[in-house]
């Protein structure tokens, strides 16, 4: 059975960051976390009925993500996973994360979100420099972040992430190994580091700052990747590293090509679903903007579309190579219900440019396929083609 997720959607911010291409919103007065938490729980109720056979599945993970979920209360995200629990089963070890802004969280509101049954916090803390969060338009100093990082330690969670970019404008390498190694410092059993890109729809892509050099960006990721390395971080996905069994599972399941729920404001989903006698794959996508989503008249569901065949090995490698770890073709079978002679040329095209090995069970991603993962998947776009 392929493991089920649900991702739920909070898309209220303090305000919106000029990196930020999410879905996010400035809060405007008094968020309606009542009303939404509601809709949130209807938009579930409208899915299960919809697709009557998720309902059957255990609930691996749920990830709360934003937004700033932390500007809910503890006593909504407890009604929220109180609601979720009573339509859909949890598995034995379920993970909850919730996302967090170190400048909307106290000592209390850690204590009650993991009372809530929150087990996993993501912190957004991006850097420690006060000149470089005011660059990022970020409502927290440095003080506010080290505080935060000190607080989910103490507030007995499983686990807990520390989200960190480089690449930042004007930033020096010196200055980008510096914020590592305070984040390195606070002892996060997670670490998400990663470079800041510059998306469409954004303030930085209509005034772009400047960013360092390519070599300095490519000395900052070497230099930062042996500093984790030697404090006992592991990388096990592109921009992930975890201390033993700290992995993200919600993350993990993405990456694997497992299923997931979406609910609440623009919230996408994928499915694997019978249809006309065989399994397939369906992608949702739910009402982007509060209004719409809060108003009674509107369905959730603002489109649905099934993977097309020749889409689907592509798809499943977008996701799969950016784990480092070895992928079975057992799995790639069952979630795209291809048979493995799909990839006889792409892998054979693949294994000789070197961006692969092989073996009777299972594919690994080389070092330079990692190096070149773009190059990589264009070889199974282009048989999508």
């Amino acid at each position: 059975m392929i493991p089920l997720s649900l991702y739920v959607h909070i898309p209220w911010c303090v305000q919106k960051c000029p990196y930020c291409d999410f879905n996010s919103h400035a809060q405007k007065g008094v968020i309606p976390e009542s009303d939404y938490i509601s809709a949130l729980l209807d938009d579930l109720d409208t899915d299960l009925a919809a697709y009557p056979s998720v309902a059957e599945r255990p609930l691996h993970s749920i990830f709360i993500g934003g937004g700033t979920p932390s500007l809910m209360s503890p006593p909504e995200i407890q009604r929220l996973l109180d609601g979720i629990k009573a339509r859909l089963t949890p598995s034995a070890k379920m993970e909850v994360t919730m996302e967090a802004n170190p400048g909307t969280v106290e000592a209390d509101k850690f204590i009650g979100y993991r009372q809530a049954g929150v087990n996993r916090i993501s912190i957004g803390v991006q850097s420690f420099s006060a000149d470089k969060l005011e660059r990022l338009g970020r409502i927290h100093g440095p003080g506010e972040a080290e505080r935060a990082a000190q607080l989910a330690h103490q507030a007995g969670l499983d686990s807990f992430n520390l989200d960190l970019m480089h690449g930042l404008p004007n930033q020096s390498e010196q200055e980008a190994l510096a914020d590592l190694e305070k984040a390195i410092a606070l002892n996060p059993p997670h670490l998400s580091w990663y470079q800041l890109t510059i998306e469409p729809n954004t303030q930085f892509y209509s005034k772009p700052p400047t960013l360092p050099e390519e070599d300095t960006l490519w000395d900052i990721f070497d230099k930062g990747h042996q500093l984790l390395t030697d404090a006992g971080y592991v990388q096990y996905e592109t921009s992930a590293y975890s201390l033993e069994n700290k992995q993200c599972q919600h993350n993990l399941n993405y990456w694997r090509f497992g299923d997931y729920l979406g609910i609440g404001c623009g919230a996408h989903g994928k499915l694997t679903l019978p249809d006309q006698g065989q399994a397939r794959v369906l992608r949702t996508v739910k009402v982007k903007h509060p209004r719409g989503y809060l108003d009674p008249e509107k369905a959730y569901l603002t489109d649905s579309q099934w993977v097309k065949p020749t889409e689907l090995a592509f798809e499943f490698f977008m996701n799969r190579f950016r784990l480092l770890e070895a992928c079975p073709k057992a799995e790639f079978v069952q979630r795209t219900g291809l048979p493995l002679s799909t990839l006889d040329a792409p892998m054979t095209e693949a294994i000789e440019q070197g961006l692969i090995t092989d073996t009777r069970s299972h594919w690994q991603i080389t070092p330079k396929g990692k190096l070149f993962l773009n190059d990589l998947l264009a070889i199974f776009l282009a048989d999508a083609d």
